[in-house]
């Protein structure tokens, strides 16, 4: 028995030393390199945190274009899913009355046109960007409100497409935050 016990002692010393100390440092030196080193990249307005480049935030103002829905109501420290699946009632019930606050925050738009991104939280519940087709959906309305052209509007949007990872990686999509801090700059 003591000749497996003392090597297994050894063994769980070793690891926490490696990843409690060495693993860790690891990691805290590239992070350092990064935007922001490692705490994540902050949006600054006028010497002023407004928000965070990769974390979605909660818009629902006509004014602006809305987030991706979150299910942890956009709180990074408890990021993730509703974990209810698709035949669920509750979530099923939960979809629909996205859909209908969107028509009706929305008028003119058909039930069918509305991007499924517009009305279902994704996994980790903090995208931070929606499809191009949920930008364009709500254009007309953010137009009527602020009284801008639709077309000064769609070029906003067009401006803030965001590429795949070389071009391959992921789909096209526009980060929902600096598209509504660019749409504040709008003269």
């Amino acid at each position: 028995m003591k000749q497996n016990i003392i090597p297994a002692i050894r063994l769980t010393l070793v690891c926490m030393v490696f990843f409690m100390g060495v693993y860790s440092l690891l990691i805290l030196a590239p992070a350092q390199l990064a935007p922001g080193r490692g705490k994540g990249e902050t949006v600054v307005i006028n010497n002023k945190v407004v928000g965070w480049k990769l974390i979605g935030q909660k818009f629902t103002d006509d004014k602006y274009f809305w987030s991706r829905p979150s299910a942890v109501d956009y709180n990074a420290a408890s990021s993730g899913a509703s974990n209810k699946g698709p035949t669920n009632p509750d979530y099923l019930k939960q979809v629909q009355d996205r859909v209908d606050s969107f028509l009706v925050h929305n008028p003119g738009v058909k039930k069918e046109d509305i991007p499924s991104d517009l009305v279902t939280a994704s996994g980790g519940g903090l995208d931070p960007d929606i499809s191009i087709e949920g930008a364009y959906v709500q254009v007309k309305r953010v137009a009527a409100v602020r009284n801008i052209s639709e077309e000064k509007i769609k070029s906003l949007v067009s401006q803030h497409v965001e590429k795949p990872l070389l071009g391959l990686l992921g789909t096209e999509r526009v980060n929902v935050l600096q598209l509504n801090i660019d749409l504040d700059n709008l003269k």
